[in-house]
This record gives C-alpha cells, structure tokens and sequence, in this order.
C-alpha cells in the first residue's frame, strides 16, 4: 500500500517570499485551491492581458491599486464564488487573494474595496472625469479570439455558439 507522506507542496514564488500549501496548522483557507488557477494564469499569461484591454487615467500620485491588480482580484474572487461586490470589503485583507491579486506587500496594505471594483467593473469606452479607467471592448474581444486560437492547434471543425437565455431543462436544449 503507497503512503502519501508529503508535507509541503511549493508554488511559485510571490515575489521575494515562497509559498507552499502545508498539513501543520497556523493561517488557513479553504481557497487554497486557487493556487494552482494562478499557476494557470502564469502559463496563459491571461490577466495581464485582459488587464492591457483597460486605458488609466488616473492620477498615478493617487493610484494604490493597479488595473492589473484590481483585474486579477475580481477575476480570483469570481473564481472563488464571491460575485457580490459587497464581499470584497471584508476580502480586502485576505492574504491569499492578496497573493493572487499580485499585491507586492502581503498583510500590509489591503485590496481594493467594493467601491474601487465597482468602479472598474462599470467602466466604459467612454472617458468622464468621474470614470477614471476606460475599457476598450476591441481589445476585449481580440483577447478571447486571441485566447480560443491559442488554445487549438488547428482550427476546430465546427463551433456551438448555444444561445438558450434560460437553466431550466424545460426550455430546450
């Protein structure tokens, strides 16, 4: 019978501090999962892409989360099923998504509250002086053809594109 003995699993480096998944006790979370996403992320490098299809214009004196950063810890916060914005102000000091959001100072400065996501995720093609981040929706859209292409060898034989509005069985298939 093979026995399973090993005590510390390591990830990439966050930065000037390793970190690894470990069976002892101390700080714990149950999102520990998401490690192997970033590892993901690092090979697609698809966060500092999407985060790219975004223009800044704020004032970078001003500035304490970046659109990389605010990017990656909304995407991660999805990924860990908190989707309601209002999550995020108790999230603000979780150092594993700190780790994942790319925060370089983990446990001294925290993550972007609700308002600050908010404010990304309303964002538009069109520059105001209240809306400081601009998405460009060309840029998206070239980053998901880009990704699907890069996800293929050759192109696929045919595409489903099921456009059902509706979760409930009934409705068709």
């Amino acid at each position: 019978m093979t026995q399973c003995n090993q005590e510390t699993f390591e990830f990439e480096a966050h930065f000037s501090r390793g970190v690894a998944a470990r069976f002892d006790g101390g700080t714990m979370t149950s999102d520990g999962g998401a490690l192997l996403l970033r590892q993901t992320d690092r090979r697609l490098n698809l966060l500092p892409r999407m985060a790219a299809c975004f223009e800044d214009h704020r004032n970078p004196w001003l500035i304490w989360h970046s659109v990389r950063e605010l990017v990656s810890q909304r995407v991660y916060g999805l990924a860990l099923g908190y989707e309601d914005l209002s999550e995020h102000d108790q999230l603000r000091e979780d150092p594993l998504l700190a780790v994942l959001s790319g925060k370089r100072r983990v446990g001294e400065e925290a993550l972007a509250g609700k308002s600050t996501l908010n404010r990304l995720e309303l964002s538009t093609e069109t520059p105001s002086r209240y809306k400081k981040i601009h998405c460009r929706q060309e840029a998206i859209d070239a980053l998901w053809t880009a990704v699907f292409l890069e996800a293929h060898g050759a192109p696929p034989e045919r595409i489903v594109l099921d456009l059902d509005t509706t979760d409930l069985p009934l409705e068709g298939h």
